[in-house]
Order: structure tokens, then C-alpha cells, then sequence
């Protein structure tokens, strides 16, 4: 079997586990009484914005679940990783579908908002909620009995209030309609990334295979003198910078990418993000550069972003980001190597395989 067919494989078998707790939660929804039509609904719902996207999260779960036990999971431990993991993509689908309204955007994963879709319209509010219930339902039913049962909560209620964090600073920092660079910084952005994306994108996925995987508070490592392990703490301390090295790699991939090899055309000078590119720029420009960038950037003028995109290029942010992404990875690989392995603890291969699909990435 190819990579390819391997990793195609794997996707069915996850996507297997979504359609029996979909089902689950529509038999549970109808035994409430719930008339013909909201069940429909619901369904609907469930089917159009859970399982549509890349499922990296999702399955990013399962995977380490298996690198924590050093073998093939079991089908009871396959079913409890893969349930976390669909748990991890209905928080994504609750904010994709919110955010896609608050951004009034056109489509998402190659079909209309779920908004814009007939009759949904202003009920998509409510069913977003819905979608955030879920992952509460599905933990009640599947975890209720396990000793970590309150941390799976802890850790999903702090991500997603760390998330809405995130979205209120991005969206008061870069409104699509109110230009206002001033508000930009490097400072700015890495906090937007860490909370709106690197918590609920990296660190949530690994901290539920840890628990699931009985990965304790704490432990003793046989350094010289013996030392403690953290373990929440320590992959926090190396996720977070990876997720925020994963999204400003989105942001210069939006700009430096073509159609063809991202999947879509890049939008956010027009948009008016805080990327990380654009506070590149501003922290480079002479007082003439940030002159064309105020006059031009956040417009949906094709000539003006004609000039961003010189101004970019004239800037050298193709060179700053490649010494960037050398910089950041050489760190990353400094603390992976660092960890001392125990039996039972964390295990530097969880680090690496997430660094390893992001590394030098061209989509």
C-alpha cells in the first residue's frame, strides 16, 4: 500500500467513528422529542460542517495516541482516540461557522457558508451552539466513567474561551472594512496566533491523546540529579510556538503561493489581516514603504495589492521568512531533542511528526 492509499485508509476509518456518533446524537436529539424536522435539521447540520475538511486535528489525536503507546491501538482505544478527535473537529466546525459569519464570508471548503445556505440564514447562531453541545454530549456518554473525565472538560471549556480570546482581538485589531495599520504589530499578531489558532489547533489534540492515554501530571526523569517532568506544561511550551510557526507559514504561503499550489487565491492584503507579513513589512519600511502601505493595503483594489505585493517583494520577505522558519525550527528541535523519555511519559516522536508535515510545507 502507497503513502497515499495509507493515509486515504486512515481517513475512511476515522470518518467511520463520525457517522456512528453522528448517529448517536440524532437518536439521542429525537428520544427528546424533538419533531421530524429539527432532527433533519440537525442532521443536516452535522453533515455539512463537521466532517468536510482536512481532519488534521481530528486525526492528529488518534495518531498520537498510538505514538504514546508505542503500538496499534486496540478498537476500544481506537474508538475513544477517534471520538476526542471528532470532539477536536466540532469545536473547529462551531467556529468556522460563527466566524463565517462575523467575517460575512462567501464559502468555505468549496460550498456556501452554512448561513448562506437557503433557510438557515440567522439559525445558523443557534446551530453553531449546537455544535459546541455536541462535543459536551459525546464526552458525557464516552468519558463520564474515566478518572480524567473533568480534565477532558477543563482542557475543552479553557481552549475554547482561549479561542474566543483569540477571534475578539483579531476582530477588533483588523476590521475587513476599517483600515488601520497603527493597531499592527509583531507583538500584535503573535498573540492573536497563539490564542485564536495554536491552542485549540495543537496544543488540544495532543492534550486529549495524553489524558486518554493515562499520561500523568508529573513524573521523575533519571537525569543527574533525578528531575520532574510536567508533561501538560512541557508539550504547551513546544506547541504553541509550532502552531504560531504553522500559521505564519499560512500567512506567507497566502501571499508567496500561487492558485495552483495552495488550492485557493490569496486574499488577506485585500482582506485587511494582521498577518504576519504585512507586520513584517512595517516593522522594514522606511517612512516612504509604510506610506504606499498605508495608502494601499486592506483595499479591494487589484492595483493596489499589485503595489503590496511589490513593496513585499522590494522588502525581502521572502529571505526574512526563510531565516525565520530555519531559526524557529532549529529551537523547536533543540526542545524535542531535550526530552527525556520515560515509560509512560511523553515521547519526542509526538513532536516531530507535527513538525514534520509543517516543515518547508507548499499548501
Amino acid at each position: 500500500m502507497s503513502s497515499a492509499e495509507a493515509k486515504a485508509a486512515r481517513r475512511t476509518k476515522f470518518e467511520g467513528v463520525f457517522e456512528k456518533i453522528r448517529d448517536e446524537l440524532i437518536s439521542h436529539f429525537a428520544g427528546e422529542g424533538m419533531p421530524a424536522e429539527a432532527v433533519e435539521w440537525y442532521r443536516n447540520n452535522l453533515n455539512y460542517n463537521v466532517p468536510g475538511g482536512k481532519l488534521n486535528r481530528g486525526m492528529s489525536v488518534v495518531d498520537t495516541v498510538e505514538i504514546l503507546k508505542g503500538r496499534a491501538l486496540t478498537d476500544d482505544e481506537y474508538f475513544k482516540a477517534a471520538v476526542l478527535g471528532w470532539c477536536v473537529e466540532l469545536l473547529q466546525a462551531y467556529f468556522l461557522v460563527a466566524d463565517d459569519m462575523m467575517d460575512a464570508s462567501i464559502t468555505r471548503r468549496g460550498q456556501p457558508c452554512w448561513y448562506r445556505v437557503s433557510e438557515v440564514g440567522m439559525i445558523a447562531i443557534n446551530d453553531s451552539f449546537m455544535l459546541e453541545a455536541a462535543i459536551y454530549r459525546l464526552l458525557k456518554v464516552h468519558f463520564r466513567s474515566q478518572t480524567y473525565y473533568a480534565d477532558l472538560l477543563d482542557v475543552f471549556h479553557e481552549t475554547t474561551y482561549q479561542t474566543e480570546m483569540g477571534q475578539l482581538v483579531d476582530l477588533i485589531t483588523a476590521p475587513e472594512d476599517k483600515v488601520d495599520l497603527s493597531k499592527f504589530s509583531l507583538e500584535r499578531h503573535r498573540l492573536i496566533v497563539i490564542y485564536k489558532t495554536a491552542y485549540y489547533s495543537f496544543y488540544l489534540p495532543v492534550a486529549c491523546a495524553m489524558l486518554v492515554s493515562h499520561i500523568p501530571e508529573s513524573y521523575t526523569v533519571p537525569t543527574s540529579p533525578p528531575s520532574t517532568v510536567r508533561p501538560y506544561d512541557l508539550a504547551l511550551s513546544i506547541l504553541l510556538p509550532l502552531g504560531e510557526y504553522f500559521q505564519i507559514q499560512d500567512d506567507f504561503l497566502d501571499f508567496s503561493g500561487t492558485p495552483e499550489q495552495i488550492g485557493k487565491i490569496g486574499t488577506d492584503i485585500v482582506d485587511n489581516k494582521c498577518s504576519w507579513v504585512v507586520n513584517t513589512a512595517i516593522k522594514l519600511a522606511t517612512p516612504a514603504q509604510r506610506a504606499i502601505l498605508d495608502e494601499n493595503y486592506g483595499r479591494k483594489d487589484a492595483e493596489k495589492e499589485k503595489k503590496i505585493k511589490a513593496l513585499f517583494e522590494e522588502l525581502n520577505i521572502r529571505g526574512v521568512y526563510a531565516e525565520y522558519e530555519e531559526r524557529v525550527v532549529g529551537t523547536l528541535n533543540k526542545q524535542i531533542d531535550e526530552i527525556v523519555e520515560v515509560e509512560g511519559g511523553l515521547k519526542r516522536e509526538v513532536f516531530r511528526s507535527f513538525l514534520g508535515k509543517i516543515y518547508k510545507r507548499s499548501k
